[in-house]
């Protein structure tokens, strides 16, 4: 609602005469309710203002005689020419707006393509994003006017600037979303697809962190009725991650559709003489982390070696070698080799798998039996707290000497191996955790823990 306050109200041949102060003229959303009136003119004052269809009145911005050289707030109806020659200026709309609220920004200096002038959105959308806008084109022009709180701001007159609309920061979509603080991390417990909409730009975020963790690979089998060794522990699936890194210092992305593949745990095993399995391959674009390699198993009266991958499987009990880490070759290394049987005691425990921070342990000394610990995971801190993924998995017992405890799983998702009257642990869900190898009784390893893929970006300041 507006008001015009007059001493008297004349309508002349199409002409209304608005003169002094006193009485009040009220018209609703910038319209004076007589059809009459329409493509005529008004006087205020001596001055005339022509009026468009259904006796409109044009609403103008007030543009601002002092030129903006510093970050600014703005306020509605009023237009600045900003001057970006000293550096980037960041002008913020006003806040609470209401519907057909306007602000105009022109370039003083012709400076914009150099120093670009940010636009920032106040806790209102700009065309309908969460996101500031920013202008980067010289000699531009533009008008923002307050549509509702879906669409927020609007550009509805815009000259030489191509680029306003496009988003500061990146606009993705894809797996369980979350966020910490001024950024988002995408969540990959399965297979899917992470899409970028919007690339962002150096003044908000261009580039994206990853975490990219394989599954790991399974314990090997126990012994049968001949021989009483204990199968090696499963390795930890590869861990590959760029975190932490600034919002423009991570891996470069590109607008399009990235396929997540997500690695399952290798199956695990049951009986003398089964190997364990590998466990599955996790890639984000071109970023492979390989799944962890396989436990050996008891063969009766020898072991098997475990399998190479991101870490490799330990070996079993007797002869058995464990398994080449960081296989194929990466830099930083992906993991670490599984433990290998140290000469006595024949028969033995089996050896623990690699972990991403350290290598699986060998059973130790003669006279002790009990399986071989996994290698420890590594920590970080990408979804906002602090998870530790990729530990290997523990070696199975022979229960004889004075050490019978089971292989324990390392820290991040490795499981225990077995103890003779029991299977042994799968590796955790979602960590690349190694499984457990099997004891000296036909009992069955443990899986391999499947993998995940994590991906984190600044959307906000």
């Amino acid at each position: 609602m507006s008001k015009i306050k007059v001493d008297a109200v004349e309508s002349r041949n199409g002409t209304l005469t608005l003169g002094g102060t006193g009485d009040t003229v009220v018209y609703t959303a910038g319209s004076i309710p007589n059809s009459s009136l329409d493509n005529s003119a008004i006087t205020i004052n001596g001055t005339s203002i022509s009026l468009g269809s259904s006796g409109t009145i044009p609403v103008g911005i007030d543009w601002q005689s002092s030129i903006k050289a510093a970050n600014f707030t703005a306020a509605a109806g009023e237009g600045y020419f900003v001057n970006t020659t000293s550096g980037a200026i960041t002008a913020t709309l006003p806040a609470s707006p209401s519907a057909g609220d306007q602000v105009a920004f022109k370039d003083y200096a012709e400076t914009f393509g150099s120093n670009g002038l940010t636009i920032a959105r106040n806790g209102s959308n700009i065309q309908g994003n969460a996101n500031d806008s920013i202008i980067e084109t010289a000699r531009a022009s533009v008008l923002l006017v307050y549509a509702d709180a879906t669409k927020g701001w609007l550009y509805t007159v815009q000259s030489n600037a191509s680029d306003n609309e496009l988003n500061k920061y990146i606009v993705a979509t894809g797996g369980t979303i979350t966020t910490d603080g001024d950024f988002k991390v995408h969540t990959f417990t399965s297979s899917g697809t992470f899409t970028i909409s919007e690339t962002g730009k150096p003044t908000g975020s261009t580039t994206v962190d990853y975490t990219v963790v394989a599954a790991g690979g399974s314990g090997g089998g126990g012994a049968g009725t001949v021989g009483t060794f204990g199968g090696g522990g499963g390795g930890a699936g590869g861990f590959r991650q760029s975190f932490p890194n600034p919002a423009t210092g991570g891996f470069a992305i590109s607008a399009q559709a990235y396929p997540i593949t997500v690695g399952a745990g290798g199956a695990a095993v049951s009986g003398q003489g089964n190997d364990g399995n590998p466990g599955g391959n996790s890639t984000f674009s071109s970023i492979t982390s390989t799944g962890g390699g396989h436990g050996g198993s008891d063969q009766g009266p020898v072991g098997t070696p475990g399998g190479p991958g991101g870490s490799g499987g330990g070996g079993s009990s007797a002869n058995g070698n464990g398994g080449n880490g960081n296989t194929p070759s990466v830099s930083p290394p992906q993991g670490n080799p599984g433990g290998s049987w140290p000469g006595s005691p024949n028969p033995g425990g089996g050896q623990g798998g690699g972990g991403a921070s350290a290598a699986g342990a060998s059973t130790g000394d003669s006279g002790s039996y009990g399986g071989g610990p996994g290698g420890a995971g590594t920590a970080n801190s990408i979804t906002g707290s602090s998870v530790t993924r990729s530990g290997g998995g523990g070696g199975g017992t022979w229960p004889a000497g004075s050490n019978t405890s089971v292989g324990a799983g390392g820290a991040g998702g490795g499981a225990d191996g077995a103890y003779p009257a029991g299977n042994a642990g799968s590796g955790a869900a979602n960590t690349g955790g190694g499984g457990g190898g099997a004891g000296h009784t036909k009992n069955t390893s443990g899986a391999g823990g499947s993998g995940v893929v994590i991906i984190r970006y600044k959307f906000q300041n």
